[in-house]
């Protein structure tokens, strides 16, 4: 089988990063372009308050990539609160910073819909253990968006950026229950930046202002708070946020002492990086897209690809499922069937694939590929329910792997199966699931 050659990757790191935190506004249940949005403003306040280059660099990825970790914390908000965990987080950010408004939304949200007295004990749980509990989820999100940045070769400041992201200026906050200074300059911007973009979204340009002033010395730095003020007075700085070319002025804004070669390298580090941001999505899946890009690369080189092609191959593998990022945790986990609206959603991180990849320049490429996995060969998958030749032997091989594994992996609705076992199924689906010639690739690639 003849393959096209690997083009030679020419957008830039910041590209790839504002490309890919679309991915992060899914997971977050935040509108498109949010953190494209929030380093805009992040970056204003910054400008104003007079960061050098090399600051501003590193404040740059520090606001694109502040929900590295948001996805870690979602399984769990889904298991405590019984709720969608994205609309759990996407109500949240809008609640008030008193302790009254937070409890109200948390009564109302809490195993909304289910009997009273699984209302009552899931809430009773969190009035008891509340305080222990947002430890917890911080924590995990907190220390996962640090390591992934460190993955991206990312310096200690925008690690420690993201990591403190959720302080607050009267120690309120968390992790650490730093006081005022003591938060990392890049946390208190990304923080500022990240509630203005919410509330701007929600009710507009006066209720962002308004939100800002309320939070200054509680939330918020107070003088950064008016270094946002000043430069919100620009009528540009809300018609820059509103324009469709916001991501390609984020993009243009990236210093350039900050860049660092988008070679091969470094796209490997990037689907690695994001790879980790899907599997965290749920404890069940683990280590999953690693697994599916090591054994795609494997199957690869079976069938005589070039090195080249199969680490492309592998690339396309890692991030086949980052369209999971857009699908309820509580779908992910539940450990019975699904019903038609949720198979629908469940369905929708198949396009959700397509359309993350194909944003980006130096990956759009493997959006097709990885967005078909869950095509068959008789024309019954999804999401264009295409068949036979149409299907490319690339997505046939990440098919076969993602299937294989998902198979001996442990699910919410049943135990992992043994080699034997998971082969005797895909066995029984040659030829309307998964190519011969793959199933075959595949029993030699794993003894």
């Amino acid at each position: 089988m003849l393959h096209r050659s690997i083009a030679v990757p020419t957008a830039s790191r910041a590209e790839v990063i504002a490309a890919f935190s679309y991915a992060l506004d899914l997971t977050e249940g935040q509108p498109a372009g949010h953190c494209i949005r929030a380093c805009w403003i992040g970056m204003q306040v910054g400008r104003q308050i007079g960061l050098s280059s090399q600051d501003l660099g590193d404040l740059y990825y520090t606001l694109l990539l502040k929900d590295l970790g948001c996805s870690s914390n979602a399984a769990r908000i889904c298991e405590l609160y019984e709720a969608d965990d994205r609309a759990f987080k996407q109500g949240y950010k809008t609640v008030g910073t008193s302790l009254a408004a937070t409890l109200h939304f948390v009564f109302r949200k809490t195993a909304q819909g289910r009997p009273l007295r699984q209302r009552a004990a899931a809430i009773g749980n969190i009035l008891r253990n509340g305080d222990a509990i947002a430890q917890e989820m911080i924590v995990s999100r907190c220390t996962r968006g640090a390591d992934i940045a460190r993955t991206l070769r990312f310096p200690d400041a925008v690690c420690d950026g993201i990591y403190h992201l959720d302080e607050h200026w009267d120690a309120s906050g968390r992790p650490g229950r730093l006081r005022g200074d003591a938060i990392p300059l890049f946390s208190r911007i990304a923080l500022l930046a990240q509630v203005v973009d919410v509330f701007h979204v929600h009710a507009g340009p006066a209720a962002a202002i308004d939100e800002a002033r309320r939070r200054s010395s509680v939330w918020f730095d107070p003088a950064l708070v008016q270094a946002f003020e000043a430069v919100s007075a620009s009528t540009m700085f809300w018609s820059a946020l509103a324009s469709p070319t916001i991501e390609a002025r984020v993009v243009r804004m990236a210093p350039q002492e900050n860049e660092v070669p988008l070679d091969d390298n470094y796209l490997d580090a990037i689907a690695d990086a994001f790879g980790q941001v899907i599997d965290a999505k749920s404890p069940f899946t683990a280590g999953h897209s690693h697994r599916v890009g090591q054994l795609s690369e494997r199957l690869a080189g079976a069938f005589g690809m070039s090195r080249e092609r199969a680490r492309w191959l592998r690339r396309a593998a890692v991030l086949h499922d980052v369209g999971k990022l857009g699908v309820s945790s509580a779908i992910l986990e539940k450990p019975a069937g699904l019903d038609e609206r949720e198979w629908v959603e469940m369905r929708s991180h198949a396009a959700h694939t397509r359309a993350i990849l194909g944003r980006i320049g130096a990956l759009a490429d493997l959006a097709d590929v990885a967005a078909a996995h869950h095509e068959r060969l008789d024309g019954t998958g999804y999401p264009l329910a295409i068949s036979g030749a149409a299907i490319s032997r690339d997505t046939r091989i990440i098919t076969t792997c993602d299937f294989y594994d998902a198979l001996v992996s442990e699910r919410p609705y049943r135990a992992a199966l043994s080699v034997d076992e998971a082969i005797a199924i895909m066995t029984e689906a040659v030829g309307s699931a998964i190519d011969p010639e793959c199933l075959k690739a595949l029993k030699t690639n794993i003894h």
